[in-house]
């Protein structure tokens, strides 16, 4: 089948083509209003305080960029282990927190660590983003990974929702409902055994067609 081929199949079923990315477009957008709860997201920032060594008589620092890099991650590690998160959960009077996702990145040439908490409830949120980022200089300073953690700033709850993103999902769903509306075209006329043109005929039969009778249109 060629390209033009399918513009005219499509063409004939023009209406299946239309309206099934439609009928999926808004079934998506209500069930993304109705059935999907909004998604707030808190975000923090720590700066790492290394710890001082005095092994050789002199203080020293993790001043080496490649040194600092391994601390922040050893920190990102820290703050998604399951200690932080069970001591935030605790002091905030919580049974887990596993209706909220926490993400964290670290630069690559500093010492700052970025946390974002995402979660059902914009206060409850940047509540545990701060609580599992004082926990985090906690536990670390109780191993002696680090002097401590300090907050540069802290989380605030967000004004509006992080997602869901509707509108991807809408447009998704329309995208999907146009490629399955091509699919059962191009189905259909597979299906579709009946011979529907004199080259069709020839081909079939061998035969030259000499004549047609014309299409008769309200009984004339």
């Amino acid at each position: 089948m060629t390209l033009l081929e399918l513009f005219q199949l499509l063409k004939r079923h023009v209406k299946l083509v239309v309206a099934l990315p439609l009928v999926c477009a808004v079934a998506m957008g209500v069930f993304s209003f109705v059935a999907m709860d909004d998604a707030y997201t808190a975000q923090t920032s720590m700066y790492i305080l290394a710890n001082e060594d005095t092994s050789q008589g002199q203080s020293t620092y993790y001043n080496d960029l490649n040194a600092s890099q391994l601390l922040a991650n050893d920190i990102a590690t820290l703050l998604n282990s399951d200690r932080v998160s069970a001591d935030a959960a605790k002091a905030l009077g919580l049974e887990s927190l596993a209706d909220y996702d926490a993400s964290v990145t670290s630069e690559t040439t500093t010492r700052v660590v970025s946390l974002a908490v995402t979660g059902p409830d914009p206060d409850e949120t940047a509540a545990v983003a701060n609580e599992m980022a004082r926990q985090v200089s906690i536990v670390a300073q109780e191993i002696e990974m680090a002097d401590s953690i300090n907050v540069i700033d802290e989380a605030v709850s967000p004004d509006a929702p992080s997602g869901p993103n509707r509108t991807l999902y809408v447009a998704v769903a329309f995208l999907a409902g146009l490629f399955l509306a091509v699919a059962i075209v191009v189905l259909m006329d597979m299906l579709n055994t009946r011979v529907r043109s004199a080259e069709e005929v020839e081909e079939l039969l061998d035969v030259s067609v000499i004549g047609r009778f014309p299409t008769m249109k309200e009984g004339r």
